[in-house]
């Protein structure tokens, strides 16, 4: 009857061993998700923020130069804020399906990979 008792014992070590072992695998598969993620993130924030900063002073240059060529000094930066409602108001409309979307499948992909 010895024989039995130390199997038994043996088995609910053995699952005590895997479960803490799955448990570990599961927190590293985690942290790999959300480092993934993040890691993405950061480099398409870092890509926006100088799309921005080049957009502001290609903007100014714009801006400059239409003031020169209609002759007030305030003509330019007029047209250039007009066309920026006219883009903003289209993304308004495709936000969902132009931006929104994207990004949720991007951090889903990433997370999932």
């Amino acid at each position: 009857m010895e024989q039995p008792n130390n199997t038994l014992e043996d088995l609910i070590d053995s699952t005590q061993a895997y479960s803490k072992t799955t448990l570990e695998l599961t927190k590293l598969k985690g942290l790999n998700a959300i480092t993934n993620v993040f890691s993405v993130l950061t480099a398409n924030l870092l890509l926006i923020i100088t799309s921005i900063l080049f957009l502001v002073v290609a903007s100014i240059g714009i801006a400059l130069v239409l003031n020169e060529m209609l002759g007030k000094p305030y003509y330019g930066f007029f047209i250039l804020a007009g066309f920026y409602l006219f883009i903003s108001i289209i993304f308004y409309f495709f936000l969902h399906k132009w931006i929104k979307k994207p990004v949720s499948n991007l951090i889903i992909s990433q997370a999932l990979d």
